[in-house]
């Protein structure tokens, strides 16, 4: 069973945390599936990723392309599973993860803008219905200038 970490974003935006969160991800030798909820948005991440410096470059991809099961990062929206074998599936803008993702995964990463009200409501539903099933979960805040473990079930 796997770990549904919740990284509350308050410092840093959404695409800076993504790419160190990847690359942590990369290092352990995991497949990632990036799950988000609008087309434009992950085409949007899909471009910073790019941008990235070379000496860290994150091999990836948008999902619906001719070599989706080869990427070692997949950018999707929707629930359906990963196309790319993921052992680690991350969500973005209140994508939606299950226990049962959870249970099956090495790790699930929740990214939530703790500069909006709206997405700290859905991620506090979120970490309820995993905890509420049993899951184990770790709440991460970057509120003191670096990452700290704040909460664990």
């Amino acid at each position: 069973m796997g770990t549904a970490m919740f990284y509350h974003l308050t410092r840093h935006p959404l695409e800076q945390t993504l790419s160190m969160l990847l690359g942590k991800a990369g290092e352990a030798g995991w497949r990632v599936l990036v799950r988000g909820t609008d087309a434009a948005r992950m085409e949007w991440l899909d471009q910073q990723l790019w941008q990235g410096p070379q000496e860290s470059f994150l091999a990836h991809g948008l999902a619906g392309g001719a070599h989706d099961s080869a990427q070692p990062v997949l950018l999707s929206i929707g629930d359906a599973p990963g196309a790319n074998d993921p052992s680690c599936l991350m969500t973005v803008d209140g994508a939606a993860v299950t226990p049962e993702e959870v249970a099956v995964l090495t790790r699930v990463c929740v990214l939530f803008d703790g500069n909006d009200p709206g997405a700290v409501d859905v991620a506090r539903g979120q970490w309820k219905t995993l905890k509420d099933a049993g899951v184990s979960a770790q709440y991460w805040s970057e509120e003191s200038g670096r990452w700290e473990k704040k909460a664990e079930t």
